[in-house]
């Protein structure tokens, strides 16, 4: 139901009126009390279609609203790594790490592998939104990973900089101390 009947329901009511019905919205967030189906149904769908920067911002907005248990959260988290980037996938993943979850180990390791492999792909500008994800990254679990896993972001940050978000990181990220230190 979620993929095939409320999910195009909800992208042809963002995409005609530019906003979402308000029951269309309650319905999202209604979607949420099932939170495998939601994922399955509506979030990853959005983001393997390359959805629409709004119709990202409208979900995300459901989904920071309502809470989530965190292991469903984790496995979407991990999903959204294995897609391609784009800037609807990057909303998703910053609203699932600002929600503060404290995930396991390997969707942490996944994360920085994640944002690692940004570092081989010199020639492409990334936009606002992937360094904002970084950025809720490293502020929430900046004491989760390595110090291995810091210096291949620090080697990212060296390829890819932001004039404003860059500097923030890396206080964040070389100010605390790593996992697995006394």
């Amino acid at each position: 139901f979620f993929n095939l009947v409320l999910l195009p329901a909800v992208q042809g009511d963002i995409r005609s009126n530019k906003k979402l019905n308000f029951h269309l919205y309650l319905s999202l967030k209604k979607c949420l009390y099932k939170p495998a189906a939601f994922f399955k149904g509506v979030l990853l769908p959005l983001g393997e279609s390359r959805c629409t920067l709004r119709e990202a911002l409208i979900v995300s907005s459901v989904l920071a609203k309502v809470s989530v248990p965190v292991l469903h959260s984790a496995v979407a988290i991990l999903k959204l790594t294995e897609m391609p980037f784009c800037g609807a996938n990057a909303l998703f993943l910053r609203t699932l790490l600002l929600k503060k979850y404290a995930l396991p180990y390997r969707v942490l390791d996944e994360l920085v592998s994640y944002f690692a492999a940004f570092a081989e792909q010199q020639d492409e500008e990334l936009t606002l939104l992937w360094h904002q994800c970084l950025l809720s990254f490293a502020q929430h679990y900046k004491t989760e990973i390595t110090h291995e896993q810091k210096q291949q972001l620090k080697a990212l940050m060296r390829v890819h900089a932001h004039g404003m978000v860059t500097p923030e990181i890396r206080r964040e990220l070389f100010s605390a101390r790593n996992r697995g230190d006394p």
